[in-house]
């Protein structure tokens, strides 16, 4: 047994008697507890005693673990294989462990067995050991540009007796003078480490004390991150003493505040604005070390389109029109347009053109988004604005007019914004009236002359014309006037169909059952013979022409049209 080592490490050096057995069964330890550096050697010795009856002890043996009454002998632990020896006398027995380790931190018991009759005897309480580190502790330290200052102090939590010289170690070399002092001062850079240990029990160095290097990161789950999951990241630096941990984001402010304070930044459920640039500093005494930055990508579906046409103002027919879709997703969307839930064009750009937009183009569109993550869409309207088309003109009724009753002009054209409507009469510089319908009460030959109707936006204006020709007659039949007829003809011509006439007549009569189409005027009078009675007769000449047929040519000699069929019509008194 070293009797310095014993006396270094022991809390008490007196024997005394721990149990005092029934019939003088007993077992006294020397110390029940003994403090020691980790790498040393210890002894722990112990006496036993018993009746003077029993003739022989048959086995004795320490152990510190027992299962259901077995009990292990320290010997045959692979744990303390190599590490333990025994010296027993008659009635004593001491048990030294080399090389001591933290894990032989226990309490140590003491069995014998005997026979004749068999007895089995074990000391308790036991001794308890504590195997403990010398520490390199910091006192004071002042923080240079690139270093740190520090007084250091070698320190062991067992009570070490005496005046005990130590001995310092520079990245593993002894520091020549400076054995002696259980304090030392000098400079930190992270390269640099200091141990101390006992003169005499240098195998029982401390740990050696460093700044913190260069902290590693990692993240937790190593693969995708899915925005809504638990993410960790990790921050691990060797330093001694241990390091204090802070992370940081990278968002490119001087004054960062630290997210955590903790080894480990965690994300219950973590979302997209998570994403970026992370990094942590270790720090002790000694220094601080900043770590390399640990890029957080986190993946999410689209969010809700943002949808946009351009130009934003009014879209006018034939112009240029772009429509744009986005969304904020990750990986990248991919865009699907629709007009009315009818697919127009996948891309990964979002955007559908128009060279020249027509009318057609107006209506409701959609722009879907979508990742493996999931989709979102958003809607927009287009109108699209154009001038009035070729406005359509009509009369009512279209049947026979009665002279003095009404008619009725109608107007309409396709128009975005809806046209206004105005009527005018040729030659009349003011309108006649405004809105799609213009009605006549009371028509009189007066109202005869070429009317057109102006369907106008504000992005164009387009006319129709429509000839009304209301012509009456009159003939004298034995002296008593009566109305025979009236006709009425229209034409139809627009601004771009000047040459494309529609004609139309209507005669009115008071006993014929079918309409004649007819121009009517007097023809000369005729006398009879000299005695003969003379009568007054009205000879009249009517013009038939057909209804449905074009206006023809006049012939080449009489200037008369060549298909007119003519009639006299002579009517006497009798």
């Amino acid at each position: 047994m070293n009797p310095l080592l014993f006396i270094l490490f022991s809390q008490t050096a007196s024997w005394f008697t721990v149990i005092q057995g029934q019939y003088d069964w007993g077992v006294t330890y020397s110390s029940t507890e003994i403090c020691a550096l980790k790498g040393s050697t210890v002894d722990m010795s112990c006496t036993y005693r018993y009746p003077s009856t029993v003739k022989r002890v048959e086995n004795k043996f320490w152990f510190t673990k027992e299962s259901n009454g077995v009990y292990v002998d320290l010997r045959t632990d692979p744990e303390y294989s190599g590490r333990v020896q025994y010296n027993c006398g008659n009635n004593d027995c001491t048990l030294r462990i080399t090389d001591l380790r933290e894990s032989d931190s226990s309490e140590y018991k003491f069995r014998f067995i005997t026979t004749q009759p068999e007895w089995k005897y074990t000391g308790s309480p036991g001794v308890t050991l504590r195997v403990t580190d010398l520490q390199v502790q910091v006192s004071t330290s002042v923080t240079y540009t690139y270093s740190y200052q520090a007084e250091l102090k070698c320190h062991s939590s067992c009570l070490l007796p005496g005046r005990l010289r130590y001995v310092w170690y520079k990245n593993g070399q002894i520091i020549q003078g400076q054995t002696s002092d259980s304090y030392y001062s000098d400079s930190f850079t992270p390269t640099i480490s200091f141990s101390c240990a006992v003169e005499g029990h240098e195998n029982s160095r401390s740990p050696p004390l460093y700044a913190p290097q260069l902290p590693s990161v990692s993240v937790s789950p190593s693969a995708e991150i899915v925005e809504g999951s638990s993410v960790t990241l990790t921050c691990s630096s060797d330093a001694n003493p241990a390091a204090n941990y802070t992370w940081y984001k990278k968002n490119g402010d001087p004054d960062l505040q630290p997210l955590s304070k903790e080894p480990q930044l965690v994300f219950s459920s973590i979302q997209s604005s998570d994403s970026g640039e992370y990094y942590c500093t270790a720090e002790n005494e000694l220094g601080t070390r900043t770590s390399e930055y640990i890029s957080i990508d986190v993946t999410y579906a689209p969010r809700l389109p943002s949808v946009s046409v351009s130009p934003s103002a009014e879209i006018v027919e034939g112009s240029s029109v772009t429509l744009t879709c986005s969304s904020d997703a990750n990986p990248a969307a991919n865009y699907t347009w629709y007009k009315e839930n009818y697919k127009l064009l996948q891309s990964p750009e979002g955007s559908y053109y128009f060279t020249s937009i027509s009318s057609e183009d107006g209506g409701n569109y959609s722009c879907k988004a979508q990742n493996q993550y999931g989709q979102n869409s958003s809607s927009l309207f287009i109108d699209v604005q154009y001038a009035p088309r070729l406005p359509s003109v009509s009369v009512s009724p279209s049947a026979e007019i009665v002279e003095g009753s009404s008619v009725t002009l109608t107007c309409s054209s396709d128009a975005n914004p809806a046209a206004n409507y105005t009527w005018y009469k040729e030659n009349e510089d003011s309108p006649k009236a405004s809105g799609q319908i213009f009605t006549i009460t009371d028509i009189r030959a007066e109202h005869s002359g070429n009317y057109y109707c102006e369907a106008q936006n504000r992005r164009g204006r387009h006319n129709a014309t429509l000839q009304l020709i209301v012509t009456i007659m009159k003939c004298n039949l034995n002296t008593v006037t009566e109305k025979h007829s009236v006709s009425q003809t229209f034409q139809i011509t627009t601004e771009a169909e000047q040459d494309d006439l529609h004609y139309a007549s209507v005669r009115f009569s008071k006993s014929q059952t079918d309409p004649v189409y007819s121009n009517i005027r007097p023809a000369g009078h005729h006398r009879h013979k000299e005695g003969e009675e003379e009568e007054e007769v009205e000879y009249t000449a009517v013009k038939f022409t057909s209804a449905s047929a074009a206006p023809r040519s006049r012939g080449p000699e009489t200037g008369e049209d060549s298909s007119a069929l003519y009639s006299t019509v002579n009517t006497q008194n009798r």
